[in-house]
Formats: C-alpha cells, structure tokens, sequence
C-alpha cells in the first residue's frame, strides 16, 4: 500500500458529529489540517442545518477556550476554524473521496458500526485508512466489516480529544503494517504520542484507570476517607507521581519486591481477588528482576548510569510541585550567616 507523500496531506475525516468526533476535528484543524465532520444519520434540511450550527459553535467555543489558555491566538483559532466543514449524508460520497484517513465515532453498536463503514468503504479510495475509535470492541469484530481490511485498525482517543496526547492504536491481525505506521506519522504530525497495543478489552488506559476509579469508590463506601480527601489523594499524591513515572518504571524504581509484599497484605486484609500479584510480578522476585538495583525489573537498566537517571526524573518531578504549586516551603540559609 505505497502511497506518495503529498497524499498525506489529504482531508481527514472524523465520522459522527458528536463529542469525539468534534474533538478530533479540532485536533487536526489546529495543526493545520483540512477536517471534514461527517455526519452519516439521514435528516431532513433543517435538522442538518441544526446540527452543523450546534457543531460549529461548539467547536469555535473549544478553539476560543484554546486562545485564553494561550495555546493559540485569535488568527489561529479563526485559520482552525476555517479548516473545518460540516458535511451531511448526502455531500459525503464526494467529500470521502479526498479523504487520506477516517477515524469513525458512531455509537457504540455493531449495527451502527456496520452501517457506517458499509457507507464509508463504498466512497473512500482504496488506499484510505480507515479506523474506528471504540473503547470497548475488539477490532477483529468490526474487521469484517471493511473492504480491503488490511488498512483497518482501531484509534482510541482519550476526552478532550484535542487535548489529551495519548491515542492507543490497535491493529487487527490483518493490519499491514505499513497503515500502522502511516497512521502513527499522521497522529505524531497532529502533536499526537500514538502508541500500539493488542485489541484487548479495556486497551491499556480505560482497563487501568477503571480499577482505579472503582477503588476509589470503594474507599468512600467504606468510609475509609471522604470523596473530597480521597481525590486531593490523587491529585498530590497518585496522580502527579505517575505523570512523571510510568506505573511499572514505579515498579521498578521502588522494588518490585515492594509491590510483591504490599499485595500480599491487601490480599489478605483487603481483597484477596482484587490485590493477588500477577505471575509476572512473582516470577520478577523469583528471578531477582527487582528493578533499577537488581539492574533488571519490567524495564534494563544495564549500562544505565543510575544516579543519573535518578536525578532527571526527580528533576521533572520538581517541576510537576511547581506548576501546582506544591513545593514544600523549604527554610533558605541567610546569606549573610
């Protein structure tokens, strides 16, 4: 699937005019990319003059908002804005033709799905990749319903789209990987950081962060800490930690033995089904793959210079206390003593 590179600079297209789908519009317009915002439900005309009004207002509002956190100025937002057309059903055959790469955002059924890239696939040129944004099907249920599934692939993004970095790309087993990588080129050109994983329920963000979020509930229900303690909790504590290590670079930075021996105790204190150490965790502490002082954990530390390493990263937590203003107020020396 060679492609020359002027093709790159086609329209993109976001499927569905709802929440995500203006969200990557406005993703790619900012950086200077034509957006089409499709629209595949059948209206009559003054429901679709209805919806464009609402998703274009809605879309200059999010740019507006843009300019008063500094990010763009007032010619920005208005060269952005001009970068994006709402399209109904019946405009986009010929708009889908231009279109380098989709990104559906329809509900959340198969029906819908099928629908929508039954209409897609019949307009696109043959070399368009096509992904989906689901957060919860596996590709290789909507594989099948895609003509020329090897440029097929799953792109989910994280809300607000526009702002969020993160999109987890996940390809079915058909996928050429040469639309991974395109797709990566095209996401990084839009100051996106695409990373790939397996189709598996949840991906990596929604699976991680909805353990987290349950447990944070239940620590409320329990009336361990208040909703209020429990969120400050995160934002000073969890939160801006893991903003600067990864969660298993933590592992890793730490020991892993103090995770092994801290979920045997939530294990039987708290939860034995929620906090039982998974196999790789017990195999790391059977095989000394500790971490950063065994040399070896989750990540090699062989021919890393660990003092070094150890400095950068608190470096950048030091920044992290700066921007929310949370570094201790530490006692300076006179300079006259």
């Amino acid at each position: 699937m060679a492609v020359e590179a002027a093709q790159e600079q086609g329209t993109v297209a976001a499927i569905g005019a709802g929440r995500m789908g203006r969200g990557i519009a406005i993703a790619f317009a900012a950086t200077g990319r034509d957006v089409a915002l499709i629209d595949l439900k059948p209206r009559d005309a003054a429901a679709v003059a209805a919806l464009s009004q609402d998703a274009m207002d809605e879309i200059a509002r999010d740019l507006a908002f843009l300019v008063r956190l500094g990010l763009l100025d007032d010619a920005g937002a208005k060269k952005a804005l001009a970068h994006v057309r709402f399209v109904a059903r019946d405009d986009a055959p010929a708009v889908l033709a231009e279109c380098t790469i989709v990104f559906e955002g329809v509900p959340e059924t198969l029906d819908a799905k099928r629908d929508a890239f039954a209409f897609v696939c019949e307009h696109v040129s043959d070399d368009c990749i096509i992904t989906s944004t689901t957060s919860t099907i596996d590709p290789e249920d909507l594989i099948g319903f895609v003509t020329r599934p090897e440029r097929f692939l799953n792109a989910h993004w994280l809300n607000p789209a526009y702002l969020m970095p993160l999109v987890e790309l996940a390809p079915a087993k058909v996928t050429d990987e040469a639309v991974v990588e395109r797709t990566r080129a095209i996401l990084s050109g839009a100051g996106k950081v695409p990373i790939v994983c397996r189709g598996a329920p949840g991906y990596i963000v929604p699976r991680i962060q909805a353990l987290a979020m349950n447990e944070a509930a239940r620590i409320v229900e329990e009336g361990v800490a208040s909703a209020q303690d429990v969120d400050l909790a995160v934002r000073t504590g969890f939160g801006i930690r893991f903003a600067v290590l990864g969660l298993l670079e933590f592992i890793d930075w730490g020991g892993g033995d103090i995770l092994f021996h801290a979920s045997d105790f939530l294990s039987e204190k708290v939860d034995a089904g929620r906090y039982k150490a998974p196999q790789i965790v017990v195999d790391n502490m059977r095989e000394e793959r500790r971490g950063l002082r065994d040399g070896k954990g989750f990540y090699d530390y062989a021919g890393v210079d660990a003092d070094a390493y150890r400095a950068e990263r608190l470096s950048d937590f030091v920044k992290m206390l700066h921007l929310r203003d949370l570094v201790p107020p530490f006692v300076q020396g006179d300079a006259d003593s």
